[in-house]
């Protein structure tokens, strides 16, 4: 299960590329994405501490498979597109992935900067000593799991209380003489 939970992160990321892979081809090939806000400039040390803790975290687990995963949704969509040449497309999605591998290397670095402009240099510090400490060693072992488990015990949660509110209506619709 643990193995699973780690994975929770990238399967997100990799529905959250895919929806705007998505979206991306169904624009025109001129339409550019609108410019993400500027974050405020960040000190080196702070970005230096901000890459530290994404790395105690294996932040690199949620991204690590972006750029592959984009070239085979990129194929595929082209391939519905195009089914005539399907052979030469997937001949081009390995040169496409070979050419931009370690771009994926791209979020790792947003991801820094976010961190460093949403934190203080020594809020950021004092994570890192935080997550070195056993303590923080724990919160990184337990949390997917204690993740994994609130979000099931939510959706057994939302399930048992969806008869409660289809109760609810069912009483209402009653007192208006209507059974549903």
């Amino acid at each position: 299960m643990k193995s699973v939970l780690r994975f929770l992160p990238v399967a997100a990321l990799a529905v959250g590329l895919a929806l705007s892979a998505g979206t991306a081809m169904a624009q025109q090939p001129a339409a550019k994405a609108p410019a993400a806000p500027a974050q405020p400039k960040a000190s080196p040390a702070a970005i230096a501490a901000a890459r530290e803790i994404l790395q105690i975290k294996n932040a690199t687990a949620m991204y690590t498979g972006a750029v592959p995963g984009l070239v085979e949704k990129t194929k595929i969509a082209l391939i519905q597109q195009n089914l005539n040449y399907q052979k030469d497309l997937n001949e081009v999605a390995q040169v496409v992935a070979q050419q931009l591998n370690g771009r994926q290397n791209e979020i790792g670095e947003g991801m820094a900067q976010i961190y460093a402009s949403e934190f203080t240099e020594q809020e950021l510090k004092d994570l890192v000593t935080f997550y070195k400490s056993p303590l923080g060693k724990k919160l990184i072992d337990a949390e997917p799991r204690a993740i994994g488990l609130s979000m099931a015990f939510m959706n057994s949660w939302a399930q048992n209380f969806s008869e409660t509110v289809m109760g609810a209506f069912r009483a209402e619709m009653r007192k208006r003489g209507k059974e549903i």
